[in-house]
């Protein structure tokens, strides 16, 4: 990684920062351990690329990533992650209890299960 961050690195930190206060700090020790790259190349896509455009609001987009993340169940720490994170964006609890009973309809119970050990815990700690 370059001395000076790129403007695409600062802008995905800065929106995950909005999303929950001190995450920034443990994604890119995380990612910057594994390589020099990997904070630009998967926070600036996914962060800076996408979650920051236009056209639907943070709100919606953190409560379809909490669905799609929940329906995968394959990913408990980035549900947990974005659980709390739609929360900070004005999703209520009802709303996140709402989405994780869909998610038993159409992804099935054990995923549905999963979103719930996920949902307690982000519960917990907003």
């Amino acid at each position: 990684m370059s001395a000076i961050p790129s403007e695409r690195r600062t802008q995905a930190l800065a929106l995950l920062e909005w999303l929950e206060p001190g995450a920034p700090k443990r994604v890119t020790e995380n990612l910057d351990g594994f390589h020099d790259d990997a904070t630009e190349i998967l926070l600036g896509f996914a962060f800076t690329d996408v979650v920051a455009r236009e056209g639907i609001s943070l709100k919606t987009r953190e409560m379809l990533t909490v669905s799609m993340l929940a329906a995968m169940g394959t990913a408990p720490g980035q549900l947990e992650f974005h659980i709390r994170a739609a929360l900070n964006t004005g999703a209520t609890r009802e709303e996140i209890v709402e989405i994780v009973l869909q998610v038993a309809v159409y992804a099935g119970i054990p995923a549905s299960m999963n979103a719930i050990t996920a949902a307690k815990s982000a519960f917990t700690s907003v």
